[in-house]
């Protein structure tokens, strides 16, 4: 019998375009990243992942970093779910899991790697549960981002419970065990892929996972004066998805 998470990936492979009613927004004003904030506190109370605290909000460190992206995932103009995608580059090192896995990842900026992390990923669970597609459609964005700056290595930081999925569903092999991160209650480790290698594949499973260079445009451009944007210099990339 397959599991949930199988049968929703079969039902997506049917769907003619799950990303129908769907809105990307990048959290840019203060209002935009608290209502993200305390999607993030909801998600991980539910689950056990952190202890009840009196501000309701969960943030850390890196949500202000220049290279890091916050998005809300709105369907229907309705905020159901949010992920943050960190780049990191031999110039720019800093992001969740480069802080917990610095060992593993490192070496890989050091021999010239463009990584794309996604992390912070939560979703509404009444709303989830209304919209199977819905992870599908988030981690999009990490595909969105490994296209538009010409990523070798995709990341995700999972619990290790869902790693069969990560590697069923996104050819994500593990890497690195998982460990603690301050805040949370469970601990979480790495999955990984090469992403030239695997994007043919999941794309031929999952169209709707190809972005265009509009797309990837109004995502991930930043302004020239912004200190990501000026330092980072995307390499020409053999194949758009």
């Amino acid at each position: 019998m397959k599991s949930a998470a199988g049968a929703a990936a079969d039902a997506l492979e049917r769907k003619a375009d799950p990303l129908e009613n769907v809105d990307y927004r990048l959290a840019v004003t203060p209002e935009d990243k608290d209502r993200i904030y305390h999607l993030r506190y909801n998600a991980y109370l539910r689950e056990g992942a952190i202890l009840p605290s009196e501000s309701g909000r969960v943030t850390d460190e890196y949500d202000d970093l220049p290279n890091s992206f916050i998005f809300g995932v709105y369907v229907d103009d309705e905020l159901y779910s949010s992920i943050r995608i960190s780049v990191l580059t031999p110039d720019w090192r800093d992001s969740l899991s480069a802080g917990m896995f610095s060992d593993l990842i490192y070496p890989e900026l050091d021999r010239g790697k463009v990584i794309i992390d996604p992390t912070r990923f939560v979703a509404d669970h009444e709303k989830a549960r209304r919209f199977p597609a819905l992870p599908y459609v988030t981690v999009r964005l990490g595909y969105v981002a490994c296209a538009h700056f010409n990523a070798d290595i995709g990341l995700a930081n999972v619990r290790p419970e869902h790693r069969a999925f990560y590697r069923k569903v996104f050819l994500q092999e593990p890497w690195g065990e998982p460990r603690l991160y301050s805040g949370l209650t469970k601990p979480v480790g790495l999955v990984a892929a090469h992403y030239p290698s695997i994007r043919d594949r999941v794309f031929q499973r999952f169209p709707f996972m190809r972005s265009s260079a509009f797309e990837r445009r109004v995502l991930f451009e930043r302004s020239g004066d912004d200190a990501f944007a000026r330092s980072f210099r995307i390499r020409p990339a053999a194949i758009a998805g």
